[in-house]
Parts: C-alpha cells; structure tokens; sequence
C-alpha cells in the first residue's frame, strides 16, 4: 500500500519475454498487485511471466485470446482494478522504459486527491531531446498539441506518455469498455477524462528509450491517428459543449472552421484564375482574405473559451 491506498500497476504486455522480468523486479514495494495484461504474445512471454509468479506473488496475470493492441490490454487492467476496488492504478509498458522510481511522484496527487488522473511528461526537460530519436520526438511534439485542442486539457503535454496513474472515482465513471484499443489510446482516454469533467496534471519523468526496435512504424498510424483526433475532437465537442452544457463556443469553432474551409476553396480559385487569367480580381481575393482571417479569430476565440472553460480541470 501507499499511504493507506491500494496500489496496482496494470503492465500491457506483447511479445516481452526479454524484458518483462525487469519490469516485475523493480517494482517497488509498496505495490499491491502487478496485473500484467499478455496480449496474445507469439513468443514465450507467458511462460516467462508464470515463471516470475513463483517468487512474486503480488503478480496477477490475464491471458487475451485474441491480440486487441495496447488500448484493449489496458482496458482489461482498469476493468480488473475497478472490479476489485483499487484505490489507484498504474499503467507501466512491459518493456522497462518507465523507471519505477518515478511512480511515486505520479501517485501523490492521486492520494492527495488533487487530481483524478496523472501522466508523465518526458518532454519538460532537454533530456528526451537527446534520448529519444528525432522522428518519434517531433511526432511526439506535434501529437501533443493536437491533443491540447482536442482534448481540452491545455495545460499537459506529452500526450502520447503511457506513464499514468487514475484513481477509483474514474475508473468507475468512465466507460471503460469504450476505451479505443489501438496506439491512440492516451489521446481517447484524455477526452473521455474531459468530457465527465476530471482533473488531470503533468507529473515530469524521466526520458528512457531502450535500444530495440519498436513495433510501431510510424507511417502505419499517422492517417488512422489523424482520423481518430478528428473524430474525438467532435466527440468531445458533441457531448460537452451540446448534450452536457450548451456552451456558445460551439459555434465560434463551427463557423471558424466553415470559414477556413471555405478561404481554401477561394485560395484554390483565386490560384486558378490567375494561372489561366494572369490576373487576380480584387474581389475575389478580398472574399478569400476576410473569410480566412475571419475563421482564424472565431477558431482561436473557440480555443480561448474552451480553455477558460476547463481551467478548473488544471490540477
């Protein structure tokens, strides 16, 4: 226990036999059970993790029949704590690139009970710059901001950090079935926390990027990430701002983003004519011009509303 508090780590696990033993034995006492999720691993990371519950008990493991990707094994962690009435709940890669000695900074605000959900922030020092290579640190950065405006938590970065820790009140507030179970699972997490309106903060980590080769290849999720931010930032958009509170934004943000739309159309128009005309008539850029700055104001006055909206949720 910490503090008088249940603690268990949820450890989503897929093809992790060479390190899922560090994981297990730098986890740090006080932690009550280790519930490590094995989604359908095609090597022998299930016998290894049955090896480990010989001297460690405090590991419980679930088996997946079907591969249902980092999202669904840490679904099935949270319906498990939930079900069994931990007071807080860990998420920690099967991988050993998230130093336990940072878990205790990430509890305390949860035990506290000045935040509801708290995720580590690799990127707050220049120490990732140089840990984590280039490609994945600027696709890092960019996700990050994405996921300010999509998910209404302005003030936290590193969007894509798996390093959380949620308290009992959420997870029996959320619908965790729900929970999207791809590489996208922080950025839905963070809206579904938005949307029931509870508190989340960063907690600065430690940067540790081993040197495997990661499954995920990059080229393969930028369109389905793209498509899923769209589709949680009207998600979010929809139930907060329509179904819960009608909140006036919701309109700056619909004919911003009509207007900006539009100002494309016109600019493609506007480089059409003068390619085949070799003139621009000033009306015709006049109309693209007021139509882009005006959709620029309303979407950033959409922005500022949504976040004097949500600054209570800064915890």
């Amino acid at each position: 226990m910490y503090q008088n508090k249940t603690i268990a780590v949820v450890v989503p696990a897929h093809n992790e036999s060479k390190m899922i033993h560090l994981v297990v034995e730098g986890m740090p006492d006080f932690v009550d059970r280790i519930v490590i999720v094995d989604d359908k691993s095609t090597d022998n990371t299930v016998e290894v993790i049955k090896k480990l519950e010989v001297d460690h008990p405090r590991i419980h493991l679930i088996e997946h029949k079907d591969n249902q990707g980092v999202g669904g094994a840490i679904r099935t962690g949270y319906i498990w704590a939930r079900d069994n009435d931990i007071d807080a709940t860990a998420v920690m890669a099967g991988d050993n690139q998230m130093h336990p000695d940072d878990l205790p900074a990430l509890l305390q605000p949860i035990v506290d009970d000045k935040a509801d959900y708290t995720k580590g922030n690799r990127l707050i020092t220049g120490e990732a710059w140089k840990k984590i290579p280039r490609i994945r640190y600027l696709g890092n950065a960019a996700l990050s901001f994405l996921t300010k405006i999509v998910s209404g938590y302005w003030h936290i970065a590193d969007s894509q950090s798996g390093y959380t820790v949620i308290n009992s009140r959420s997870l029996n507030r959320i619908p965790l079935e729900e929970i999207y179970p791809r590489y996208g699972v922080p950025n839905d997490i963070l809206v579904t926390l938005n949307i029931h309106s509870l508190r989340v903060t960063d907690i600065p980590i430690q940067p540790i990027y081993a040197s495997e080769v990661s499954e995920l290849k990059i080229h393969k999720v930028i369109f389905s990430i793209s498509w899923l931010m769209l589709k949680l930032f009207f998600k979010r958009m929809f139930h907060k701002y329509i179904i819960r509170d009608f909140h006036p934004l919701i309109l700056f943000y619909f004919l911003g983003i009509a207007l900006l739309i539009l100002s494309v159309v016109l600019f493609i128009i506007v480089l059409y004519v003068w390619a085949t005309v070799g003139d621009i008539p000033d009306i015709s850029f006049l109309a693209f011009l007021l139509c882009f700055i005006s959709g620029l104001q309303l979407t950033l006055f959409a922005m500022l509303f949504d976040m004097q909206y949500n600054e209570d949720l800064k915890a």
